[in-house]
């Protein structure tokens, strides 16, 4: 790109793409095939030889996803990203390369209900483990790592209660400890913070949330500072040794900042297969266009809202960290100066009973397991995406039994209130 532009609605709408060399076409077009012809043997060698860079297969490599990549790693400010099927699929991409059997990594305990699932319960079938932390106990997470330890954990802005992670004191407890941090900036988007510039070594999204925007897609992905040195120590063989499937190569070697990326496609993509699907990708390219002017509605929406709901007899908190009476306000500014976004959780006097009534009346706000829509959604945690946890599990990820999950759209925030109104006095 021309000029170097930095102001974010520019890059959201230009980095990463321009006009298809083949056809002039201005917008990314879907490239909608399987495999790529090569222009003779010495060229596939050189592609699968990892030798040159290209199109070999779509399970590895497609240019409506590289586009993508491209433009997700310049919004991050990281040296690199491999886009998934999902944000699941992202979070084992990410640790991929880094764990073994008998490895661990210490993990928030405010992370999202199914993440926290697949943490410490899918894990175990690989020989993983994860330790749960509270993040405001420094100490706590330094006594958490021990030589075992490839990987920190946490999410920038947590759903569903909306927690902001001190990112800038968590970081510098992995570096001294010799291992990556890990931030999920789902909840923020890159609008709203920007984990690597506080230390973070990996950032992984659900783009099926805000980052597309529009509730039609499934995607994830792994954006890659370039800044970890893999080679530092002897806990990351698969990207500081030498790699059998490609004649001894050393990905950290050979490839300097972006050996995360490679290894991500040449044998993350390679083996486990967690694809994004071209189409879902061009819908998320043009999400990523509005990101700015849907985050800047959505902050807007929730502060007045949640303000709303703080003074609601039916109410008995509020987890907005944009609040005056958040303990997490300070961090706002620090984390995340542009707002904290659209999420938040909601604690009724009524508890579990009205909860489930609360969410059964309302009529403008939809009830699924979805956040980062354009529309405003809700959903009760305690029964649904955090069903599988503990109560003390639950609480201590926010999401008591008398707690709400509420994702703010870009409506009429006095639409979204009138309905909140009414709902509440159902409820009570």
């Amino acid at each position: 790109m021309s000029n170097a532009p930095q102001d974010f609605g520019t890059l959201a709408i230009h980095a990463g793409t321009e006009a298809d060399p083949a056809t002039g076409a201005r917008q990314v077009p879907i490239y909608q095939t399987t495999a790529y012809e090569f222009r003779d043997a010495d060229h596939a060698a050189a592609l699968f030889g990892l030798q040159e860079v290209g199109y070999i297969y779509s399970r590895l490599t497609n240019p409506t996803i590289a586009a993508l990549q491209n433009r997700i790693a310049e919004l991050e400010g990281g040296a690199g990203a491999v886009c998934t099927s999902s944000g699941h699929a992202a979070q084992i991409m990410a640790l991929f390369p880094l764990m073994a059997p008998g490895r661990n990594i210490v993990a928030s305990t405010r992370l999202y209900g199914g993440t926290i699932t697949q943490f410490s319960q899918t894990f175990k079938r690989f020989g993983w483990s994860a330790k749960f932390v509270d993040f405001d106990d420094l100490d706590a997470v330094k006594a958490a790592i021990d030589d075992d330890t490839r990987a920190v954990f946490c999410e920038s802005i947590a759903n569903p209660g909306g927690y902001i992670t001190d990112l800038d004191a968590i970081a510098p407890i992995a570096d001294a400890a010799g291992v990556p941090l890990i931030v999920d900036n789902t909840t923020a988007t890159p609008y709203l913070c920007r984990p690597i510039e506080h230390g973070a070594t990996l950032v992984v999204h659900s783009l099926t949330k805000y980052m597309t925007g529009n509730g039609t897609v499934t995607g994830g992905v792994v954006v890659d500072s370039g800044k970890f040195d893999w080679s530092a120590s002897d806990k990351f063989p698969s990207l500081s040794q030498p790699e059998p499937a490609y004649h001894g190569l050393v990905f950290q070697e050979t490839f300097g900042p972006a050996a995360f990326t490679f290894h991500g496609i040449a044998i993350g993509l390679r083996d486990l297969g967690m694809t994004m699907n071209p189409q879902g990708a061009h819908y998320t390219l043009m999400g990523i266009e509005t990101l700015p002017l849907r985050m800047e509605k959505h902050v807007a929406n929730a502060e007045k809202v949640a303000a709303w709901l703080e003074g609601h007899d039916a109410v008995e908190g509020v987890t907005y960290a944009g609040l005056d009476s958040s303990p997490y306000k300070s961090r706002v500014a620090k984390i995340c100066p542009k707002g904290a976004s659209g999420l938040f959780t909601v604690q009724l006097k009524g508890g579990y009973d009205a909860c489930v009534k609360f969410v059964s009346a309302l009529n403008l706000f939809s009830h699924v397991a979805n956040l980062g829509d354009t529309r405003s959604l809700v959903i009760h945690p305690a029964s649904t995406t955090h069903r599988q946890l503990t109560e003390e599990q639950q609480t201590a990820a926010g999401a008591a039994p008398n707690t709400v999950r509420l994702s703010i759209g870009i409506e009429g925030a006095d639409d979204l209130i009138a309905d909140l109104d009414q709902a509440l006095k159902a409820a009570t």
